[in-house]
């Protein structure tokens, strides 16, 4: 029997959504950042190259482990960064095209980092999805799972996996509607980490924004 025709994923979306993280860095001020604008670019593109590297030798293993460091180190910046910022609203530091500049850049930065958890945490990462040929189980109940076997292949579907914009596409609609809008939510770990995206995009528009839009 035939092996069945495997989903090769293009894997250059995520690195773009890493790489665009590191640079919305640089919209901040250094005081509400950990280091210089530039530091945390660089230490993106310093781990993409062995994560490029290991994913074009095929080592599995070491792919997926580099991508849950790079992956880890622009949330935890983010978090930080989020916290300088809240912490500086007190004080009034910073001016307010300053704060909605960063309340902005961490807005979009929130959505490229959960698109990025969510695309390497679903149903086993891209290459367990790739392997599987087919995505009919996971985190998330996206609209084409839904679909019979004869609206599949009428639609050209039958092969159907989800890319990184699906899940980009996912997390944009939780920092908005802070909540999922075409795909269920299933996985108790996905519930967690939706919450914890909402959480976040609630206290940079609610609170940074608003804030700085009363002292302009």
């Amino acid at each position: 029997m035939a092996n069945p025709p495997q989903h090769l994923e293009p894997r250059w979306p995520a690195i773009l959504a890493l790489l665009a993280v590191g640079g919305l860095r640089l919209a901040l001020p250094e005081a509400l950042s950990a280091g210089p604008g530039w530091l945390l670019i660089a230490i993106v593109g310093l781990l993409l190259v062995p994560t490029v590297w290991s994913r074009q030798r095929g080592l599995d293993n070491l792919n997926k482990v580099l991508g849950y460091i790079v992956t880890g180190v622009v949330t935890v910046d983010m978090i930080w960064s989020l916290y300088l910022l809240v912490a500086a609203l007190p004080s009034h530091r910073e001016s307010p095209q300053d704060l909605l500049r960063s309340a902005a850049a961490l807005w979009i930065t929130n959505i490229l980092v959960f698109a990025s958890w969510y695309w390497r945490l679903d149903a086993g990462g891209p290459r367990a999805r790739e392997l599987r040929g087919v995505h009919s189980d996971g985190a998330f109940l996206f609209p084409q799972m839904t679909l019979d076997q004869q609206a599949k292949r009428s639609m050209g579907e039958q092969c159907w996996s989800p890319n990184f914009v699906d899940y980009l596409f996912l997390a944009f609609n939780t920092s908005t509607a802070f909540s999922p809008t075409d795909s269920p939510v299933l996985s108790p770990w996905a519930k967690v980490l939706m919450m914890v995206q909402s959480l976040i995009s609630f206290a940079t528009v609610a609170l940074l924004a608003a804030r700085a839009v009363n002292i302009l």
